[in-house]
């Protein structure tokens, strides 16, 4: 069976892309975080973000509010799961100035680029991001504020390190660099990035991730998100799991925090909530979609889980 780490990660809706070049020479120090409207020229109905920066040149630190500063040198990527405001430096004790301010625009309105320093060593990189239209995302919750992740160590460097200097190259030219190699490229960033994370969660850790990395709670994990409109019952995942029904029931509730079928209603209410944004689908089409056999069943449990029907619900978010 395929590794449940990549299944999921697969099956969450992720749009990515680079748009930004910035040369700095010490002393720098910049204060930033991506913005939507960056993100939304790549996809228009962008919630969630994950930002990132590829170091090509020189070093710097990087660091979050509650966290300590954290190196990135030439060949590592530095990534923001929850989109914090960051802090980027040549060196400690300098005064941040907004990187907002510093941002140059192509004559087209696409590229943007940042020049700005001291005049001493240089420090070159790339910003991208990556984004999601998906409200619930256990994922990203999962994840610390910063991860950093070495080109040269990940298991496709090969694949991003070219894709990372044809970002580069474009971004140079003017050209912004929005095509599904991008997308693909910072997706696999962030695969990388995870892999990497998860294999330094202790046996003590828990949560959705240290779930995921389990090969038995994760291969159940996969399977829910592959099919999420299965009829999946304790019993079929514990199976599927290749454990008996009671083991099945308290690992997964030791590592998610949650039961197994409390799990999956959440996250197909959650999904359902996705659809309903498009209005060209029915309730009942959604209902079907996500596993409800009755659009009256599907009723019932959205309006017990955000104590509204989901015809109110959707008309709540048409009006703002």
């Amino acid at each position: 069976m395929a590794d449940p780490l990549s299944d999921v990660l697969r099956l969450v809706r992720l749009a990515g892309g680079v748009f930004l070049e910035a040369s700095f020479t010490a002393p720098w120090c910049v204060v930033t975080q991506i913005g939507l409207e960056e993100c939304r020229q790549f996809l228009p109905d962008v919630v969630q973000v994950i930002g990132y920066h590829v170091v090509l040149e020189g070093s710097m630190l990087v660091a979050v509010e509650g966290e300590p500063p954290m190196e990135i040198r030439a060949g590592e990527i530095f990534l923001l799961p929850r989109n914090s405001i960051h802090t980027m430096a040549s060196g400690p004790g300098l005064t941040p100035v907004s990187a907002a301010g510093l941002i140059q625009r192509s004559a087209d309105g696409g590229t943007l680029k940042i020049r700005y320093g001291g005049g001493r060593a240089p420090t070159s990189i790339i910003c991208g991001f990556l984004g999601t239209q998906d409200a619930f995302n256990p994922l990203l919750s999962a994840l610390p504020k910063m991860l950093k992740l070495n080109i040269g160590e990940a298991a496709s460097r090969d694949w991003v390190a070219a894709s990372v200097r044809f970002a580069a190259d474009e971004l140079v030219r003017g050209r912004l660099a929005s095509s599904s190699v991008m997308s693909r490229l910072s997706e696999v960033l962030l695969v990388e990035a995870v892999r990497e994370y998860a294999s330094t969660l202790g046996d003590q850790e828990r949560g959705w991730l240290k779930g995921l990395s389990d090969p038995n709670i994760g291969r159940a994990l996969a399977l829910i998100h592959g099919d999420l409109a299965a009829p999946w019952s304790a019993d079929t995942l514990a199976s599927t799991a290749a454990l008996s029904r009671s083991a099945f029931m308290e690992r997964f509730t030791d590592l998610i925090g949650i039961p197994p079928i409390r799990y999956l209603t959440v996250w197909r209410l959650e999904t359902a909530k996705r659809g309903l944004l498009d209005s060209r689908k029915s309730v009942v089409q959604i209902a079907h979609a996500v596993g409800y056999e009755s659009e009256e069943g599907f009723r019932r449990a959205f309006k017990r889980e955000f104590e509204m029907s989901p015809a109110e619900w959707r008309v709540r978010q048409a009006n703002g």
